[in-house]
């Protein structure tokens, strides 16, 4: 038997193992590492399983204590690992760890889950800056995921409607679909709207269904395929639990839809796949422009998705030429925000002191972030990627960044030699800021996503997230056109708002008062003033009041946070 099979895999096991950390050899510390992975994933699956339970009882209160659970469970086991281990050995204990450490996990499902687990523990155990490949592997098997994805099969080419009967029978939620044949119609129909305007070859034959379900929040889908002599299209059909049972809520055969539905500004799904490499791979045939690492994050694997963003930035390094540049838009008070021009992701750095009007500390701003990262992000705030001690080459900076980096983020950077270290960072997808999108965007596409961010504050609001600024600034446009929030540092609940009608003047000295008369509590929040500082031009100001005119009125917003309350 194995060193791996025979180590300890519980959380105590590891835990209690620690008073043998100077009698490790390397051999038995990899086996070590390998069991805290164990025992990371063995718990990442028993809490991933029970969102089918949360979805048919609607406890929403149980599903979001799960959902920080299972973002908090990576770091407790690195923890626990690093405890047991003490700190034994150099470097050349390390290079005999790595090699043990191969053996045992070359043939498993997920190896690459395994190798980053085993560099979270090294970078910590030796606070490595950048990339050390004495201690870590520095390759993932990106594009080669093989293995085993379940998937169930129905014929479709005799009668459509009888495969969606079967498909929608077989739910493990059957029993709960309110006005089941209702429902196969609703999806026959959608399906018969779809190829109705394409040619007869493209037509189904075959339904392909990935058999474990995706929930996230009050949600489930099936995620699929249909085949045809000619085609294959995506397939994703989604249900929303209600108060009287369970509903079809869409069907989806856009592949623009269907990526956006897995993008980077969602939550994670809670989805139980027994080799999520091979479903990542199976999932980019249905969005081939997806790239892997936003998949695997948005499949609950945010550190493998870490992992995958940083080796394509490294690769990417090597074949590009361009310069890191001041990312387009205005500049933060609290961030400096860079981006290299020809990759999509933005780096934000925390300025070491914030201009007026801003009054958070930095501790504040990072556990601003980190609540983003643990709640419910509806489809509308950018995943914010935490990175540390980044190693950058200072050569592919413009000078003035290089130089406000590290004199107004000094904090989190600093030069060694021909490097740029950044302690401190996020990372995200970059975006094209909603005010200069509006600026330069045809009449009909700026309404669009004038209403679009109407919409957005509406589905914020219904997580109770409160964006704290509304500027335009801090909102961006996606390829899709789709309205996101990417600024997270006044970010609140809606609960820790105060929503009030501005008091009318009661003279003549108040009306022309140049500060305000009446007392303004840190919490007040008066959507009524709202609208001037938008800054819309006219024409996209009528857009906005046409659909969103209840947005600035504070009893639009009490309501919203009475009904977060009631929720739990």
């Amino acid at each position: 038997m194995s060193a791996l099979a025979t180590a300890p895999l519980g959380r105590a096991a590891l835990a209690a193992t620690a008073p043998l950390a100077a009698a490790w050899t390397p051999q038995a510390a990899a086996a070590l590492i390998a069991a805290g992975f164990r025992s990371y994933n063995e718990e990442f699956g028993r809490i991933t399983r029970r969102a089918a339970g949360h979805f048919l009882s609607g406890d929403a209160a149980a599903r979001e204590l799960d959902a920080v659970a299972r973002i908090e469970l990576y770091e407790q086991r690195v923890s626990d690992t690093l405890r047991a281990l003490g700190s034994t050995g150099d470097t050349g204990f390390w290079e005999a760890a790595i090699a043990a450490y191969t053996s045992l996990i070359e043939r498993l499902p997920d190896s690459d889950f395994y190798r980053t687990f085993f560099n979270s523990v090294t970078r910590d155990l030796f606070g490595t800056v950048g990339v050390n490949p004495v201690v870590e592997f520095c390759a993932t098997h990106i594009g080669r995921a093989a293995g085993r994805v379940p998937i169930r099969v129905y014929p479709a080419g005799d009668s459509l409607q009888a495969a969606l009967t079967d498909v929608l029978g077989e739910l493990p939620f059957a029993e709960a679909l309110t006005a089941p044949a209702a429902a196969v119609r609703r999806v026959s129909t959608e399906l018969g709207r779809h190829f109705d305007l394409r040619p007869p070859s493209a037509a189904p034959e075959s339904i392909e269904l990935i058999e474990p379900l995706f929930y996230r929040a009050g949600d489930a889908f099936l995620v699929g395929r249909l085949v045809g002599d000619s085609a294959v299209t995506p397939l994703v059909i989604a249900f929303h639990r209600a108060a009287d049972g369970v509903h079809v809520s869409s069907v989806l055969l856009s592949r623009n839809e269907i990526s956006a539905l897995f993008g980077y500004a969602n939550s994670y799904f809670h989805v139980d796949l027994p080799e999520v490499g091979a479903a990542v791979t199976l999932l980019r045939t249905f969005m081939p422009r997806k790239p892997v690492d936003e998949l695997y994050t948005v499949l609950g694997r945010a550190k493998q998705g870490k992992t995958e963003r940083y080796f394509a930035l490294r690769r990417h390094l090597d074949s590009s030429i361009d310069a890191f540049v001041h990312a387009p838009g205005e500049r933060g008070l609290v961030m400096i925000v860079f981006t290299l021009p020809s990759h999509d992701l933005v780096f934000k750095v925390i300025r070491d002191h914030f201009g007026a009007p801003k009054h958070a500390t930095r501790e504040e701003v990072m556990e601003r972030y980190r609540f983003v990262f643990r709640h419910d992000r509806a489809g509308r705030m950018v995943d914010a990627q935490e990175f540390k001690r980044l190693k950058l080459p200072r050569a592919r900076f413009m000078p003035a960044l290089v130089e406000e980096l590290l004199s107004e983020a000094s904090r989190s950077c600093r030069l060694e030699g021909d490097e740029l270290i950044v302690e401190h960072c996020y990372i995200e997808r970059r975006l094209r800021p909603l005010n200069l999108f509006v600026r330069e965007a045809e009449p009909a596409a700026a309404e669009a996503a004038i209403i679009d961010y109407g919409n957005a504050l509406r589905e914020l609001a219904a997580t109770s997230i409160f964006p704290g600024d509304l500027l335009l600034k801090n909102f961006g446009v996606t390829r899709h056109g789709r309205v996101i929030f990417y600024d997270y540092d006044e970010v609140s609940l809606l609960a820790d708002c105060e929503f009030r009608e501005l008091p009318g003047p009661r003279s003549e000295e108040e009306e022309t008062a140049a500060e305000p008369w009446f007392y303004v509590g840190p919490s007040d929040v008066f959507p009524e003033q709202w609208l001037p500082f938008l800054a819309l031009p006219p024409a996209l100001r009528e857009v906005f009041l046409a659909r969103h005119a209840e947005l600035l009125t504070a009893g639009w917003w009490r309501t919203r946070q009475q009904a977060g309350c009631e929720r739990h």
